[in-house]
């Protein structure tokens, strides 16, 4: 994938630890790749800035960009408005219920384990991870600031007061959450690759 990296990102990877070289690398070529097809554009030429663990970003007026990896998939997504994007796999491992202990649930209440299931779980998590994204903030610091809605399908930042609207897309293994501000005719281009990183 180095053949579609601008000189100044193979720098960048060559400071990172192996694997997260290579992440690095194979990100940021899908990104060019899939903007090239967009913009009809070589992928070397495409102006996007997308530091290690930083959201890649675009020049004013060509739109906006979020993209979200697991193990084996990297999903990106661009707008004209601001967007975020997270993928997270169905099947992946974790205690649920202590999960949503930590970070969504107000822990004065008991969990029914009747009602809450991993998948409803791993959809706020998905959504809220989009919506952190959307707002080019920081996990561990914003996580417990969203509030999410099942129904209507809303995301609310407490502290800053930011509104934004989700979807939920199940694809074959994975779950896909997009987080926006619009509220009708939402059509964002999202293209998702399955890769073994």
């Amino acid at each position: 994938m180095q053949d579609v990296a601008t000189i100044k990102e193979i720098k960048t990877a060559k400071n990172l630890s192996s694997s997260r070289s290579k992440i690095f690398l194979e990100t940021r070529a899908y990104l060019r790749k899939s903007l090239s097809t967009l913009f009809d554009l070589d992928p070397l030429k495409i102006p996007i800035n997308a530091q290690p663990g930083e959201p890649p970003t675009l020049p004013s007026g060509m739109g906006n960009i979020s993209l979200s990896h697991c193990k084996d998939a990297i999903t990106i997504v661009w707008h004209k408005s601001k967007i975020g994007i997270d993928i997270e796999r169905t099947d992946r491992d974790l205690n649920y219920v202590k999960f949503a202990e930590k970070y969504f649930l107000n822990t004065n209440k008991s969990i029914d384990n009747n009602y809450l299931t991993k998948n409803m779980i791993l959809n706020q998590w998905c959504a809220v991870e989009a919506a952190i994204k959307w707002d080019h903030g920081k996990l561990a610091k914003d996580i417990n600031n969203w509030q999410f809605f099942e129904k209507p399908k809303k995301l609310i930042h407490n502290k800053k007061n930011i509104h934004l609207n989700y979807s939920q897309i199940n694809f074959h293994n994975w779950t896909i959450a997009l987080a926006y501000e619009e509220k009708t005719s939402f059509n964002p281009e999202i293209i998702c690759c399955s890769k073994n990183f």
